[in-house]
């Protein structure tokens, strides 16, 4: 799916795109997507610190050269609802298949008004069964429901697949980090309007993280 990349402060606001490169935004009022009946064989649960090892182990499976060490994954549950005495700023779920084994795991930042997704990843093994678009339909709701007016996200420029999900879902392609990743690949970043923006002040309050 898409690659992580490093947290950014949690008392900052995700980075704008480039205003001037922004395409006519898809209708925000486009349902979050319908998971496939396989997909909701797989159980969801917030991840805790206790699912951090497991993580771990997929994200380099995965991400070989893009990898978060552990110790960006403790501090992004930090930041959680469950962390002790922090500001719920971040939400993470892992999944996992009937046998517990550990199929995917995503997560998202929400610093009003926008959201941003952290990370979303499902196993080579778990693939083709709808969860990552499960996944990306629980950060969706989770953003609407922080009253996110946009949500953001990176994919690398190399993987076609979690973009052409992500286009299905709604987003759409409005800056390019030139090689953002260790190996030198682009970032595309993506966003996906989460309110009507054809209502005067609901986009000038979408406009004004940009200025």
């Amino acid at each position: 799916m898409t690659g992580t990349t490093p947290p950014p402060d949690p008392n900052t606001s995700p980075s704008p795109p480039d205003p001037n490169t922004s395409p006519s935004p898809p209708d925000p009022k486009t349902p979050p997507p319908t998971p496939s009946p396989a997909a909701e064989a797989f159980g969801l649960t917030p991840m805790t610190a206790l699912d951090v090892d497991e993580v771990l182990a997929l994200e380099h499976r995965l991400f070989p050269q893009d990898a978060w060490p552990e110790s960006f994954f403790y501090d992004e549950l930090a930041h959680t609802a469950s962390g002790p005495g922090a500001e719920p700023t971040r939400r993470y779920w892992v999944a996992r298949d009937a046998g517990g084994r550990l199929a995917g795991y995503a997560g998202m930042m929400c610093v009003l008004p926008l959201a941003d997704v952290q990370t979303l990843a499902v196993a080579p093994e778990s693939q083709g069964h709808g969860l990552g678009t499960r996944l990306l339909g629980l950060l969706i709701s989770s953003a609407r429901e922080q009253s996110a007016e946009q949500i953001l996200l990176e994919v690398r420029s190399d993987n076609p697949g979690a973009q052409a999900l992500y286009r299905r879902e709604g987003f759409s392609h409005i800056h390019t980090r030139a090689q953002y990743y260790p190996d030198g690949e682009d970032a595309l970043i993506m966003a996906k309007p989460l309110i009507d923006l054809t209502a005067p002040s609901s986009a000038a309050d979408l406009r004004s993280p940009f200025t």
